[in-house]
């Protein structure tokens, strides 16, 4: 399972569209995806402080993109969907929304799956 992190109201908006289309699939090519153990990082470094957030958790194998697992700077490889996100591959959506502190951690419903 992959994760992606996006607004409650750009899911409830692709639900409706029948895709999902992250800005940056336009501006970048892909749509940034985090594995389990990366996604609390990701956030804390890019959401910190963000409200009304959703986890999309996808079911890799129900993904009808190519998603490829790209290095970055860090030498560390991160999963990126390189086309629009099919909606039957979101096999859950949880709320992430930060602690009083900004930040944010790991949903229960993950702990044990990292």
């Amino acid at each position: 399972m992959i994760l992606h992190i996006t607004s409650r109201e750009e899911w409830q908006s692709a639900q409706h569209a029948g895709m999902y289309r992250a800005a940056s699939l336009e501006s970048e090519g892909f749509i940034h995806c985090s594995t389990v153990p990366q996604v609390v990082r990701v956030a804390n470094a890019f959401f910190a402080g963000q409200n009304g957030l959703v986890l999309l958790c996808l079911d890799e194998a129900r993904l009808q993109s190519e998603l490829r697992y790209d290095m970055i700077d860090t030498g560390e490889a991160f999963p990126h969907l390189y086309g629009p996100l099919n909606l039957d591959a979101v096999v859950q959506v949880l709320n992430f929304e930060p602690g009083r502190d900004g930040q944010f951690e790991l949903p229960l419903a993950l702990r044990y799956q990292e």
